[in-house]
């Protein structure tokens, strides 16, 4: 297919641009709508001290989750990381570091890192030290709220059904959860497809997340079910 906009590229290629201690922000809930073909390039790439963004850590050989169990990351900015025993065994022991926001606020924070606004005010969570650690208090017509800051990443990685050579994202059903926010809010963005078609051929009403938001698309290898279930 041709390539006039240079976005479509390899996973080999894509791998480049990762690299030791940046921060990556992936789309998905508890492994669905979470980009298989990049997560495992990240892990084979065998890169280090990261910092993820993203709802949730997935389980342990689902998802987001093989990177965090194979000892990748050095933090996550996540709302839970309940489905995955080995990031709790992670946090217990010192190796992992998790900020923990609730689910609302992390993708309002994630909006807000796509559109460019700093911080966003809040009161979820504000009777919580988990939730509040030391962030900044802000009082509004006597209401007292939490600050709390944009969310963006180096990369970010999103999962979806169809692309054209412009980047115009589909996606499938429930697997489209946080994908079109994250997407927003990477400095790159990448987007693995499971299928690429022709430019025009998209209905405009069911794309979802433009193309000037996307940088790169790779095709989908699927998952690697053999390296996951080893």
């Amino acid at each position: 297919m041709d390539n006039p906009f240079g976005k479509i590229t390899t996973i080999e290629k894509g791998m480049n641009l990762f690299h030791d201690g940046m921060s990556i922000m992936f789309g998905g809930f508890g492994g669905v709508g979470s980009p298989p073909t990049i997560i495992d390039g990240i892990i084979h790439k065998h890169i280090r001290h990261l910092t993820l963004i993203g709802n949730d850590t997935g389980f342990p050989m689902i998802g987001i989750g093989k990177v965090v169990s194979s000892g990748q990351v050095d933090k996550v900015i996540v709302s839970h990381i309940g489905s995955n025993p080995i990031a709790g065994q992670l946090l217990t022991t010192g190796k992992l570091e998790v900020e923990f926001c609730p689910q609302g606020t992390l993708v309002e924070r994630i909006r807000a890192g796509g559109v460019g606004i700093p911080a966003i005010l809040t009161d979820i969570g504000i009777d919580n030290e988990m939730v509040t650690g030391s962030k900044p208090i802000y009082v509004l017509d006597g209401k007292v709220f939490l600050v709390e800051s944009a969310l963006t990443a180096d990369i970010s990685i999103v999962y979806a059904k169809k692309s054209d050579p412009f980047g115009n994202l589909v996606y499938d059903k429930s697997a489209r959860n946080t994908n079109p926010l994250v997407a927003m809010a990477g400095e790159i963005t990448i987007a693995e497809v499971e299928e690429i078609v022709p430019l025009g051929s998209l209905d405009p009403d069911e794309i979802i997340t433009p193309g000037v938001f996307v940088d790169y698309v790779i095709p989908s290898q699927g998952v690697n079910w053999k390296w996951v279930w080893e």
